[in-house]
């Protein structure tokens, strides 16, 4: 958290477009990129303190200096995670950000259980089963587990079953020799790939019986033996699978392998839909604008932030990046509005709201629409709805006396 907070206010200081600590000491900094390396022992590597910079904005020589006494501090930081064994993970949460998958970002209590479980799992060698909805990011918790691992300097190697034909899974996973078929030319399968690493095997789920049987003798014995090979080849490869349906009552319905659902089932980390979470909706929608602010900066309205925070989000993060980009492109403004929106979006603020905001209807006609809508939900029971509305009974009649299409009194007086 403190390595965080540093990264960020540095950033904010020297105006860069991002701050952070590296550790790929063979990777040349980027153009627009000023990188000052970290006082400190030079047995494994000097890490670096790197700021990347508007390409459009000259680099100035403040920013030039705050760097290189930022290096300083950072400097120190690093030696205090070093002596509580956080370094690497550390390195490997700024590494995660670079693949354009959106890092786990919120704040709520959701998304810090799952953060204190990705790391307890990264720890270990175990294969782990990942479920939840579509588009609550399952990959990025693979990518993160593997990171945070002692794996992280080998392959991650992603494999969407779901896409691939059954009649070629058998290859893509295992591989082929050469001359197995005219044309043919040998390659290595997704396990062999992965040797040392993670495999991640996203959408197991939509395996077919014949593949799961396949896939378990595979599990078991950590051996590969390629399509039209003679001998198996053993790997040494982390497992990591995903599911958007539980294998738990796939196996009740006899869609699913009990015996590789055991094998799958070592470690689970289930990661919670975007509903479930509300508190992190700003924060996503904040980061995914701060992406797109060098094609064009936006901010949220007030109004556009209550419609996010009441949508339901079915499509999770994914189904928000849309709407974010969405917006990027549509907006006319400086400010993210309702009407750059998408009205499946809005629900009742397109029969509300936006009809309110554009006759610039007075606060007491909005008080009368709202007192109408928490009457009709209380089955005309005015008293109850008054103790909703915290009003009194003369108050509400008031209110339902008013018409919109009347002139306000008060508010044209």
């Amino acid at each position: 958290m403190v390595r965080e907070r540093f990264e960020e206010d540095l950033r904010a200081i020297v105006r860069a477009k991002s701050v952070r600590f590296r550790d790929d000491f063979e990777q040349k900094p980027a153009p627009g990129t000023i990188s000052c390396d970290l006082p400190g022992p030079t047995s494994e590597g000097r890490p670096r303190l790197e700021a990347v910079f508007d390409p459009a904005r000259p680099i100035d020589a403040r920013a030039r200096q705050m760097l290189t006494a930022g290096a300083h501090v950072a400097g120190l930081l690093l030696e205090i995670e070093r002596a509580h064994g956080r370094w690497p993970l550390a390195c490997a949460k700024s590494r995660g950000e670079e693949d354009g998958a959106a890092p786990l970002i919120g704040s709520s209590l959701p998304i810090r259980i799952l953060r204190d479980r990705i790391e307890r799992v990264a720890a270990t060698d175990f294969t782990a089963l990942i479920e939840g909805e579509s588009g609550t990011g399952k990959e990025l918790v693979a990518r993160q587990i593997h990171e945070l691992s002692r794996r992280r300097h080998a392959p991650f190697v992603a494999v969407n079953c779901a896409a691939i034909v059954e009649t070629l899974l058998e290859a893509e996973l295992f591989g082929i020799e050469e001359r197995t078929a005219t044309g043919v030319r040998g390659r290595r399968g997704k396990f062999e790939r992965a040797d040392d690493g993670t495999l991640f095997l996203d959408e197991v789920s939509d395996l077919s019986q014949a593949a799961q049987a396949k896939l378990l003798r595979a599990i078991q014995e950590l051996a590969v033996e390629r399509v039209g090979g003679f001998g198996s080849k053993r790997v040494d490869t982390r497992i990591i699978v995903a599911s958007n349906r539980p294998l738990a009552m796939l196996v009740e319905q006899g869609r699913f392998r009990l015996d590789l659902y055991y094998r799958l089932n070592g470690v689970d980390v289930h990661v919670p839909p975007l509903r479930q979470r509300r508190d992190d909706v700003i924060e996503l929608a904040r980061y995914f604008l701060e992406r797109h602010r060098t094609f064009r900066p936006l901010s949220l309205s007030e109004a556009a932030t209550d419609a996010l925070l009441a949508y339901d989000w079915p499509g999770n993060v994914r189904e928000l990046e849309r709407v974010i980009e969405r917006a990027v492109a549509l907006a006319g403004g400086p400010f993210l509005e309702l009407e750059d929106l998408p009205p499946a979006l809005l629900g009742g603020y397109t029969d509300v709201l936006l009809p309110s905001l554009r006759e610039r209807s007075s606060m007491r006609a909005w008080g009368s629409r709202y007192a109408r809508l928490v009457l009709e939900r209380c089955r005309n029971n005015k008293r109850q709805a008054c103790r909703q509305l915290g009003i009194s009974y003369h108050t509400l009649q008031g209110y339902l006396r008013f018409r919109p299409e009347q002139p306000d009194a008060r508010a044209t007086g």
